[in-house]
């Protein structure tokens, strides 16, 4: 059977040997007004369409379907690809290619390297998309590199990052300055730098300052402070990475969001429930990057599995980033036992860049990949969408409001739940004696005293401990006698005589 196009003859074979021809048909078709005729013989006709009636491309469409089902029943089947999908698809698979040729097929280990494979997936879609839409509107390509260049520049281009890590580096270096440039011992600060006072100095967070002395600047100061340099490389490595990815993938106001308003957020339950520590850390707004990948891959879990978007073998290997992001996790609740890093800034930082990526983070239209793309999305659908988006925004502020009240209605000293200290800090190593541990869970670091001498020599301190109380102590003969001797004995001696 054959089908008579401006007076020439073309056979039609009965399965289609790939999804271009019926590309490569339909285009010559939109380009070329047919006629359609019967032969010889013939008593089926077909859609006629005239040089003097012109028809729209939708209506084309439709009638080479009609033709196409009665060549071959098996056109019409749901298997069948239309060539606005397939085109779609081409463009999606030709950016796949090009990304692959220019940074390579390998990626970064866990966490980093499942987002940079979702991240790159989403704008090789938008490029996919804009590519549709100059079609139909007849605007001249932009071509995948280009589009790409452009992710990169403006409100895409890492600024927010790269100002961040550059203040916590000068508050580092600050730090060590104030501390006179020397670390304080392991015993003390673990993390190998400067000592509580000197955290303080530049606003670590002290809830008994932030409610008794209205220091509420203390709720936001400490983002950019650590505890010391074993913390600030840690903290510098996920932020530069995380940071950036998601700062290019969905702009400079995205992730100011999901990194100010966590850090804020964990700082101030965090002040809540151990008004007796200091803290200080970027945690807080890393973890809310984090949070917000986790929000990214929830909203778009179909680019992660689906079988047309990753080659083969790749989502097993997503899986596997899966459980190791929950390893990273647990690891990092394991860091924030230690002295001055706490898993309140860090877990409540998390769940507030959840909610708040549910708000700022772009979903991935499902229907990109589905032969109903043009299709408007349902009322339900619509729904859907607007309550995530907004969800998420309100639950954050009313978080943080709520959070705030409670913090201001306290005395800034009071635990509301003094079992909960264990969830952020732990003597180590538990079994050792109290005098042998590798750091403590106390305050007794900011312990002060003053000395009264008689002919020459110490006899007694006035110790002044982490809560305000005075303990006047006789110096015993075993005791140094220089100052700075006495002022190494200070937290053993609050230990002792400050906590009961």
């Amino acid at each position: 059977m054959s089908i008579h196009t401006s007076g020439q003859s073309t056979t039609l074979s009965n399965k289609i040997p790939s999804n271009a021809k019926m590309i490569l048909g339909y285009k010559n078709a939109r380009k070329h007004r047919t006629q359609a005729a019967t032969t010889a013989g013939e008593n089926q006709a077909f859609p006629l369409v005239t040089g003097d009636n012109p028809i729209s491309a939708d209506e084309m469409e439709k009638r080479l379907r009609e033709i196409a089902g009665q060549l071959n029943a098996d056109w019409r089947e749901p298997s069948f690809m239309p060539p606005a999908l397939a085109r779609r698809l081409r463009d999606f698979q030709f950016a796949r290619a090009k990304r692959t040729k220019r940074y390579g097929a390998s990626r970064p280990w866990g966490i980093l390297g499942l987002y940079d494979h979702l991240s790159g997936v989403k704008v090789d879609v938008e490029w996919a998309e804009d590519a549709a839409w100059r079609r139909q509107n007849d605007q001249p390509y932009q071509t995948w590199g280009d589009f790409e260049k452009a992710k990169n520049k403006g409100l895409n281009s890492p600024f927010f990052t790269h100002f961040t890590v550059s203040v916590c580096t000068a508050m580092m270096i600050a730090s060590l300055q104030v501390n006179g440039w020397r670390f304080e011992p392991l015993a003390v600060n673990p993390m190998i730098g400067p000592s509580a006072e000197t955290l303080l100095k530049l606003g670590a967070k002290d809830s008994y300052l932030i409610v008794d002395e209205m220091e509420v600047w203390r709720v936001a100061s400490p983002m950019v402070l650590h505890a010391g340099l074993i913390h600030f490389f840690l903290n510098m490595f996920a932020l530069w990475f995380v940071g950036r990815a998601i700062e290019q993938i969905h702009g400079f106001f995205a992730a100011v969001v999901q990194f100010v308003v966590p850090a804020i957020g964990g700082t101030i339950l965090s002040a809540i429930f151990l008004p007796e520590y200091i803290t200080v850390g970027a945690s807080g707004g890393i973890f809310g990057l984090i949070g917000a990948c986790i929000s990214d891959i929830f909203m778009n879990w179909n680019l992660l599995f689906n079988q047309f978007v990753n080659e083969k073998g790749t989502r097993l290997s997503h899986a596997r980033v899966l459980l190791v992001l929950a390893i990273d996790i647990v690891v990092n609740c394991l860091i924030g036992l230690t002295p001055f890093v706490d898993n309140f800034t860090h877990l409540g930082g998390m769940v507030y860049g959840f909610l708040c990526g549910l708000g700022t983070i772009q979903l991935v239209s499902p229907k990109f990949f589905q032969k109903d793309n043009a299709n408007s999305p349902s009322c339900c659908s619509r729904s859907k969408r607007f309550f995530f988006r907004f969800f998420g925004v309100l639950i954050s502020l009313a978080g943080i409001v709520v959070s705030s009240i409670v913090l201001m209605s306290g005395d800034g000293e009071t635990n509301p739940c003094t079992s909960c200290t264990y969830m952020s800090c732990i003597a180590f190593p538990p079994w050792t004696s109290q005098d042998n541990k590798w750091w403590y869970c106390d305050d007794c670091a900011r312990a002060t005293a003053t000395g009264t001498m008689e002919n020459g020599v110490f006899a007694s301190l006035n110790v002044t401990c982490p809560n305000g109380m005075h303990e006047v102590l006789k110096v015993e003969e075993s005791w140094p006698q220089d100052e700075l001797g006495l002022e190494g004995m200070l937290p053993m001696l609050c230990r002792e005589h400050c906590l009961w």
